[in-house]
């Protein structure tokens, strides 16, 4: 059993490689960071998901694909959250024993809340993703995304450590808190690996904060 995970040096995606070898799955990690995660079923790549043809061709074929990798800078947004996301995926669907691809998207992607391309990539996104589950589904492969509000991780430092800031933020969700990437990492693997009737859908996990609304009358 493989899992390929991109952005598997910090974050969701690093939360999620984890989560998967304690499963027991072989697990390959891409990044352009070095390995976060030491263990003998685990490999890593360093690899730009904009360039997928870098991928090693020695990889195994992955019963599991899931596409973390992301950034927040607008200038990259769209070729790394949008593109490099699809051309990761597209590299591994011939895999003969492909049973589930996953990609981490945005509550950005249903409410617009944050920069300009970063919430178009992350919508354009989730637009893929449900073309990919037509296109699987025929093979019994189910294709999700799951849109995370906010997550505890390194990319939100600074909101972190802005105690300002980051009561400014809890206050706008209904459970006042944000999630661990653990958390996100436990959704992914129910969603690849226990479920099997969801397809196509986008699931959102933030707190709350969708809803969270002031009632005027």
């Amino acid at each position: 059993m493989t899992a390929i995970v991109s952005g598997a040096s910090s974050g969701i995606g690093l939360a999620t490689a984890k989560k998967f070898l304690a499963e027991g799955y072989k697990t390959v990690g891409v990044d352009i960071a070095p390995a976060a995660v030491k263990d003998q079923n685990y490999r890593h790549v360093v690899c730009d998901v904009r360039d997928a043809s870098g991928l090693p061709k020695d990889l195994p074929e992955p019963e599991i694909i899931i596409s973390c990798a992301g950034t927040l800078e607008e200038r990259d947004a769209i070729d790394v959250n949008l593109k490099g996301a699809i051309g990761f995926a597209e590299h591994f669907l011939a895999s003969p024993c492909l049973r589930s691809v996953l990609f981490i998207a945005s509550a950005s992607a249903r409410n617009g809340a944050e920069f300009p391309l970063y919430s178009a990539s992350k919508a354009g996104l989730v637009g893929y993703m449900k073309n990919l589950a037509l296109r699987m589904a025929p093979r019994g492969v189910t294709v999700n995304s799951i849109s995370p509000g906010g997550v505890i991780t390194p990319a939100n430092a600074h909101i972190l450590e802005s105690p300002e800031l980051y009561g400014r933020v809890l206050a706008e969700t209904l459970l006042g808190k944000w999630a661990e990437p653990e958390e996100i990492a436990d959704l992914v693997y129910f969603l690849t690996v226990t479920n099997r009737s969801i397809t196509g859908e986008d699931i959102l996990i933030d707190n709350g904060e969708m809803l969270k609304s002031n009632f005027i009358w």
